[in-house]
């Protein structure tokens, strides 16, 4: 297939995500194999500002598949988002003939590959974050492999809750976006789950559902909190540790607060997260190869297709309330 753009860029910004390898990966190889060349931008936007770049070849994306994190780096750009830092990103581009780059990461990420788009350097974004709230999307990738991250720690963490007759108040990742929190609930089996877009009353959603629990026999518990909910000071219960204590305090049950952090962002991902990066890299590509930029990659009922980068930051990400009434049902 001949390609109208003969140089493209990978960058990788924000917060890392496991699968972030896997799509520069994708990505390089379909340039490759299409004839184009591929140039690699350490450290996100900061790099491509100051013009930490390098020409891959094959070998450069050999044996990363398996390896959490980013071969690439990343880092958070505040002068990118200055006229001065915009420009100098361009003239970058412009010195190594780049025509095209294929950004990695979450919205923060996307909104400077609609600002490149608009300069006139295409860009394609793949959105590589754990917290799954891109909407634009059914799945981002890292999320899969995030979730089971959690869900390993919080089985660790019952076995000692059980052992004690303990509850485990424990934080995942998932500031404005509940996903972590709830899937990770319901396969841990959380008697309580707590997230950002779902109002709830402490007594009747977390206390009352462990009395229950108590009056029919159970003797420890697991409580997952969205760090949404954990760091929003209008919650009316603190953090997760002034959560445990309240627990203990109302229900007389030994508590006990863990927050997971960013443990959740690293391993080797996932073979959902590996595939998902690969055929989303894969496409990224295919775009730059037409000209075709100011787009983000998607997945919609298995399906790869893309969006314009405008109207993917406009949608709005709701949580799935059929799995939220689910969890809520079975666990108690």
């Amino acid at each position: 297939m001949d390609s109208k753009v003969k140089k493209i860029g990978i960058l990788t910004s924000g917060g890392d995500a496991p699968g972030m390898n896997a799509v520069i990966r994708a990505a390089a190889r379909t340039a490759f194999k299409r004839g184009i060349e591929v140039y690699g931008i350490n450290r996100g936007y900061n790099g491509l500002i100051e013009g930490d770049i390098f020409k891959m070849d094959v070998r450069s994306v050999s044996n990363i598949l398996q390896n959490g994190g980013t071969c690439l780096y990343t880092a958070r750009s505040p002068l990118f988002k200055t006229e001065e830092g915009m420009q100098k990103a361009i003239d970058t581009c412009k010195k190594h003939g780049i025509e095209g780059i294929v950004v990695i990461g979450g919205d923060g990420s996307y909104r400077g590959a609609r600002d490149l788009s608009l300069r006139g350097i295409p860009c394609v974004g793949v959105p590589g974050t754990i917290d799954n709230d891109i909407a634009s999307t059914e799945e981002t990738i890292g999320f899969d492999t995030a979730m089971n991250t959690a869900m390993i720690m919080i089985d660790r963490l019952r076995d000692t809750s059980q052992s004690h007759d303990r509850c485990s108040v424990v934080e995942v990742m998932g500031r404005r976006c509940g996903d972590i929190a709830l899937n990770t609930g319901i396969a841990a089996g959380a008697t309580a789950i707590l997230v950002p877009e779902v109002p709830f009353d402490f007594k009747t959603n977390v206390v009352d559902r462990i009395k229950e629990g108590q009056r029919l026999g159970k003797n420890h518990f697991i409580v997952v909190v969205a760090e949404g909910v954990s760091h929003n000071e209008e919650n009316g219960i603190g953090d997760i540790f002034e959560i445990a204590k309240l627990i203990e305090k109302e229900t007389g049950v030994e508590s006990r607060a863990t927050i997971l952090g960013h443990v959740q962002r690293g391993g080797s991902p996932t073979l959902r997260d590996r595939v998902l990066a690969s055929r989303m890299g894969n496409h990224a590509v295919d775009l730059l190869s037409q000209g075709i930029g100011n787009r983000v990659v998607s997945i919609r009922k298995n399906e790869i297709c893309d969006d314009d980068i405008f109207e993917a930051l406009n949608m709005k990400k709701d949580l799935d309330r059929k799995v939220y009434d689910v969890a809520y049902e079975i666990s108690f």
